[in-house]
């Protein structure tokens, strides 16, 4: 693959501010509180694994990161620019910075994938001979060139979710949000998507917000890095982790934890101790 997927340099990370800023924020739906004073900060380059049982609210946190859903009190911020309150309209420009990949990729069954890989180019109107190459370009990064003409509905789970991460880095965004993008797939496939994570980690040092409840994939993500001569997954030295990929951890829609895999499996938290058992 070649440069063009890489993400451009934006003003937040040229200012060293957080590409990502979350400041108290709360989020009820009206009832309890699903998110209750969430304060984290993703800087540039840095990935943060997001963990968690089911239901304490990591995919809400994750939409909230980019708008889908606004915070009751509090305020979230994307490349320096608070988003909070803001209306629609002016909310695009911002999105359009960001990668989503969502639970079970979210493909649209009736188009192909070349047409749900470029969904938002098409959207801007932009020329069909630049979306084919960006989508070949894209498609290739995932290991599918081959499945530009195919319709969702012919692929495994795991290309689906790569046609998915495909999607996301069609507009080569500055931040990538991932919502457990190994969930319900077999381990070897599993671990092809993770190996995807850290490509675009690794070479292209795009800032990253993942969902996982998958123990190994977060410890993996820490104690691999992605070998572009190689072009493969390689362990790093023993006793070594990757110190740019961090940790949350949510508990009943409040943060328990944040800080590095060292840190982590060190926790005193009786809840964050039971979780990594």
């Amino acid at each position: 693959m070649n440069e063009t997927l890489a993400s451009p340099v934006h003003s937040a990370a040229l200012a060293g501010e957080p590409v990502v800023e979350f400041r108290g924020v709360t989020v009820s739906f009206g009832g309890p509180p699903v998110l209750e004073e969430i304060s984290f900060t993703v800087a540039p380059d840095e990935t943060r694994i997001l963990l968690g049982p089911a239901g304490v609210g990591k995919s809400v946190l994750l939409k909230t990161a980019n708008g889908l859903v606004q915070p009751d009190t509090g305020s979230v911020a994307l490349f320096g620019q608070t988003i909070t309150g803001l209306p629609e309209r002016q909310l695009f420009p911002v999105r359009a910075r960001t990668g989503m990949v969502f639970q079970e990729g979210a493909l649209f069954d009736s188009l192909t994938v070349r047409d749900n890989v470029a969904y938002q180019l098409i959207q801007e109107k932009v020329d069909d001979e630049e979306i084919d190459a960006r989508v070949l370009e894209a498609l290739r990064f995932v290991g599918l060139e081959q499945t530009f003409s195919l319709f969702p509905g012919s692929l495994s789970g795991g290309m689906r979710r790569r046609v998915a991460i495909a999607r996301a880095l069609i507009n080569r965004p500055e931040l990538l949000l991932y919502d457990s993008p190994t969930g319900g797939l077999d381990p070897v496939t599993s671990t092809t998507i993770i190996e995807l994570v850290l490509k675009q980690r690794d070479v292209y040092k795009t800032p990253s917000l993942l969902v996982t409840h998958r123990l190994q994939d977060a410890f993996t993500m820490c104690t691999h890095r992605f070998d572009a001569d190689k072009g493969a997954m390689t362990p790093l030295p023993e006793g070594e982790t990757d110190h740019n990929t961090t940790f949350l951890m949510l508990n009943e829609g409040r943060m328990i934890f944040d800080g590095s895999l060292h840190e982590l499996v060190n926790s005193k938290d009786k809840f964050v101790r039971e979780f990594l058992e």
